[in-house]
């Protein structure tokens, strides 16, 4: 298992609108989930998103904000077409 480390940023933009505008920007609208935890909306770079998810079960270290957050992948979502990440689930 890879140790990977990625900076994120917390997101308050939320719809299709908004998500566009993300991956326009060349980052990945994403989410963290945790028990008992509200989820955590992020944005992640794509290159460095994409390069760390080829390893299965990549344990990422996601900064948000200064604080550190360990996830695993559980659900990633490709565009059809342009064969792109669109979206990431931890």
């Amino acid at each position: 298992m890879s140790d990977l480390n990625l900076i994120g940023e917390a997101r308050n933009e939320f719809g299709k609108g908004a998500a566009r505008r993300i991956r326009r920007a060349a980052q990945i609208p994403a989410v963290i989930y945790g028990h008992g935890v509200a989820p955590l909306h992020i944005v992640l770079p794509e290159r460095a998103t994409v390069r760390a998810i080829r390893a299965s079960n990549a344990l990422l270290t996601v900064t948000v904000d200064g604080v550190e957050h360990l996830a695993l992948v559980k659900d990633v979502q490709k565009d059809p077409y342009f064969r792109s990440l669109s979206t990431s689930t931890c």
